[in-house]
């Protein structure tokens, strides 16, 4: 057995860390233009969705180490059959979306920062070179440890505090009255789009089998992640509703950020918030591409995680091109509505079916049978909402999310007759080792 190394420091790190890795400057500008003067209210909804959601993964997590993270608690709970290797699949494509939402967000920050405004050639062209860029790191084996990601993380959030706190005091509290809302339905519209900033969190799960005392230190890494980022958000909303007006957020939506450190920081504000925003979604790149999405990948080839994380790094090197190749086609294909709204429903049908995957599985995992069942209803409705609402006012954005479960679907169908993979009965060797072991005394 390997020793465990990780602290709550780096399981913290990472929830942070993956949080804050490039969707609050993906998708901001879009979410205040939804919820309006609201908007810290969307990210409050969207944060207690998460929250619950973290208590699932850390009674599943502290029940079920593994490095197939939510695949392992899917296949513990529903079984290892079609149903799991297409919910696998479609986590894997959600993977490749927020890709191309990191890759589309540095392209729009890298656009205005070199030419003083977006322009769409150089910014699908920043979009898919910083793809390949990490796809090369990531083939010539490169990562990041877990104390790099400590310093990366505390560099992200120090930045995004001090734009807050400066930002707090010329704020425009008349943005955030009662009658520069929008209605509940795009506020808590804004909530569920928003919703990928928070869906990092997850990642903690792929180091459960690392982490030191791991009944202590998993649950408050979830919770204190969690908790931390639903802070900043809601800050953040505050500051960028309070510094700009809505038409100035309307037309700097893909760099909202560093458009609203202008009132108080000024030209060198903007510059700031955008080398932020380009170290966040590179970072968040690579993260990405080096670990769930190689997870996901390696699961749906073989069924299960090689043994040895040098096996599972040489038989990777495919399946990092195959994201990446995918991850350009998306964001340099779809707008950003579109490619959000996929993202968010992809994770949002994980996310309820691992609450619910608690849900049944309590007397293993111990888990209050209620908290786990709201996290799964809140899911399952916050899904419906979001399907609902882009049909009635934007039903275009809905045929790229019924593009991906449909494709999905069919892939598995047909992989899965024609070459025969089965999803493992433990997707991790080691659970599988562990559980053994315990049926055995």
């Amino acid at each position: 057995m390997r020793e465990k190394k990780i602290g709550f420091l780096e399981a913290f790190s990472i929830g942070v860390g993956g949080m804050i890795g490039g969707g609050i400057f993906a998708v901001l500008g879009l979410t205040i233009d939804l919820a309006k003067g609201a908007a810290p209210i969307s990210f409050f909804i969207a944060g207690v969705i998460a929250l619950l959601t973290a208590y699932s993964y850390a009674k599943l997590s502290v029940r079920y180490p593994s490095e197939g993270g939510s695949i392992e608690f899917i296949v513990q709970a529903y079984g290892n059959n079609l149903f799991s290797a297409i919910i696998n699949n479609l986590l894997l494509v959600s993977y490749v979306i927020m890709l191309a939402l990191y890759a589309y967000a540095f392209g729009s920050y890298g656009s205005v920062l070199l030419a003083g405004q977006k322009i769409e050639w150089l910014h699908k062209l920043l979009a898919s070179a910083i793809i390949l860029v990490f796809m090369v790191v990531n083939l010539l084996g490169a990562f990041i440890t877990g104390k790099a990601e400590d310093i990366m993380v505390i560099a992200k959030v120090l930045i995004l505090v001090i734009f807050a706190a400066a930002g707090s005091f010329s704020v425009d509290l008349s943005h955030l009255s009662p009658q520069n809302w929008a209605p509940f339905s795009s506020v808590v519209t804004g909530g569920l789009i928003i919703f990928l900033a928070y869906e990092g969190f997850e990642l903690i799960a792929n180091t459960a089998r690392d982490v030191k005392e791991p009944q202590k230190t998993l649950p408050k890494a979830y919770y204190a992640s969690v908790i931390l980022v639903m802070v900043i958000y809601i800050w953040i909303a505050i500051v960028t509703v309070g510094n700009l007006s809505f038409e100035e957020i309307k037309e700097a939506q893909d760099y909202v950020l560093a458009k609203a450190a202008e009132p108080f920081f000024g030209e060198v504000g903007f510059i700031v918030i955008s080398f932020a925003a380009l170290l966040s979604t590179a970072s968040a790149i690579n993260a990405t591409l080096y670990g769930s999405g190689r997870i996901s990948y390696l699961i749906a080839k073989y069924g299960e995680l090689p043994k040895t994380f040098e096996e599972q790094i040489k038989n990777g090197y495919e399946g990092t091109i195959i994201i990446a190749l995918l991850a350009i086609i998306f964001a340099t294909s779809f707008n950003l509505d579109n490619i959000s709204v996929a993202g968010s429903m992809g994770f949002l049908i994980v996310f309820t079916l691992v609450n619910y995957a608690n849900f049944k599985l309590y007397k293993e995992t111990k888990a209050n049978r209620f908290i786990a069942a709201l996290g799964a209803i809140l899911g399952f409705i916050a899904t419906i909402v979001l399907i609902g609402y882009n049909l009635i006012y934007s039903p275009h954005s809905l045929i790229t999310s019924a593009i991906v479960v449909v494709a999905v679907v069919i892939f598995n169908l047909v992989y899965y007759h024609l070459k025969r993979v089965r999803l493992a009965r433990y997707i991790d060797k080691h659970l599988e080792e562990e559980e053994r072991r315990k049926e055995s005394r």
